[in-house]
């Protein structure tokens, strides 16, 4: 039986209790027990001195990408579990972009069990919306949701005939289940390699219009609608799109968005000298874009950070722009980069943190994401000061290339608990 721990000498961000103060916590077996002062803790507790820091929900990650079942090379469910937790992040939902997609029941049955045999953090499946990714056949939405899926999405594939997006909008509504679109018009878009502007035309490279984002954004807030379909638009990068969504929530409808968090803290410079560690699907836009996209987190319009995690071998990233694959290794950086916001005054803690906590939690219907009596104790131990030099070649991740590679940042994870359990100490490593 684990062992109770009460963790004190804390400041506790709770978005869910709207709650940003001092306070303790204490965890019995694998729960919350009790948050408050003055705790009556049990003889046999282990008392953990947090030293001022932050205590924080663990972080939720929708938008992870490996390279298990098929390419393995790429990122494993252990890999990106170990990079995962010493990340903070204590929950990551895989995409059904795998080598070989998560398109059926199976396939979700096996990401579920070797995530809970391999990973240490938590493991959540997505489902393919069509049979090999394809974008043509529906794929069986139904078993994969029975299976465990907990939202379904083409990946990084575009479903671009409109007919085929109704359809599959219409089937989910019985099962109540989220449907995450990457809103990007293919026959736009092209064979792009960054943003389309001044700077892609100085560098010589075809560029991706934000129309291609704003065309397939709208085409599937009408379906959502016509459908009531619970929609996720993915990985939003253009301020353009950011009015849409705002009238879609304004009308009522189950319309949510997610940004990378590159698209908030970097922009189409740090692709100049042609850097392929920051080329990204999204592209990196615009400064006005950047600073738009933050603002409308801020202002709730868009709901989740997402790390975007796609990381890539050094064969497919150290090759001319042109050639060289989309993709960055994030996981451990998610936290440390979104903090950013808050140490420049972008953004309160509590909003910050909610972003990657408790909004995703609501999102995929799942119980963590809070610190609650009750929950599950998926806590992470943050130093919000702690000055960083991210260093992509220390990455626990198998991706070693980062658009983030020497970028200053301040924050870090100290210990990560799962279920109550302590997974990960900055001190020690992995536990």
């Amino acid at each position: 039986m684990r062992k109770s721990k009460l963790f004190t000498n804390a400041r506790i961000v709770a978005p869910n209790l709207n709650f940003d103060g001092n306070a303790e916590i204490l965890v019995i077996g694998d729960v919350i027990a009790e948050i408050g002062e003055n705790i009556d803790t049990p003889q046999d507790a282990e008392i953990i001195d947090c030293e001022g820091n932050c205590i924080m929900p663990g972080l939720i990650d929708m938008r992870v990408s490996i390279g298990e079942p098929g390419a393995e090379h790429r990122e494993t469910l252990k890999s990106a579990g170990r990079a995962a937790v010493a990340g903070g992040i204590t929950t990551m939902l895989i995409q059904p972009d795998t080598e070989h997609p998560i398109d059926d029941a199976a396939m979700v049955d096996f990401i579920i069990r070797r995530g809970r045999d391999a990973s240490l953090a938590k493991v959540l499946s997505a489902g393919a919306l069509t049979k090999g990714l394809n974008g043509e056949e529906m794929a069986e939405l139904g078993l994969m949701s029975e299976a465990g899926a907990v939202l379904f999405s083409n990946g990084q594939n575009p479903i671009k005939d409109t007919k085929v997006m109704q359809r599959l909008m219409s089937y989910s509504c019985a099962y109540d289940t989220l449907v995450s679109t990457r809103p990007q018009d293919p026959w736009i878009a092209g064979n792009g390699n960054m943003a389309q502007g001044e700077l892609a035309a100085r560098m010589g490279l075809s560029g991706i219009s934000a129309n291609a984002e704003v065309i397939f954004a709208n085409r599937d807030i009408v379906l959502a609608q016509a459908t009531g379909c619970k929609l996720l638009l993915d990985m939003i990068s253009s301020a353009r799109t950011i009015p849409i969504i705002e009238n879609a929530k304004a009308d009522g409808l189950d319309v949510y968005a997610s940004v990378n968090v590159h698209n908030l803290c970097l922009n189409e410079n740090d692709v100049e000298d042609y850097r392929t560690f920051a080329k990204l699907n999204p592209p990196l836009r615009s400064e006005d874009d950047r600073v738009e996209l933050i603002s409308a987190l801020k202002d709730g319009i868009i709901d989740v950070i997402v790390s975007g995690h796609d990381p890539r071998p050094p064969e497919e990233k150290r090759l001319p722009f042109d050639e060289a694959s989309f993709g960055s290794s994030a996981l451990e950086v998610l936290l440390s980069a979104s903090l950013s916001l808050y140490h420049n005054g972008h953004i309160e803690l509590i909003d910050l943190v909610k972003t990657m906590t408790l909004n995703p939690a609501v999102l995929l219907g799942l119980d963590s994401g809070k610190i609650a009596k009750g929950a599950p104790a998926d806590l992470i131990v943050v130093d919000l000061g702690y000055p960083l030099r991210f260093d992509a070649s220390e990455l626990y991740s198998k991706g070693k290339n980062a658009a983030f590679d020497e970028k200053l940042l301040q924050g870090k994870v100290l210990q990560t608990y799962v279920d109550g359990e302590k997974v990960y100490d900055i001190e020690t490593g992995h536990i």
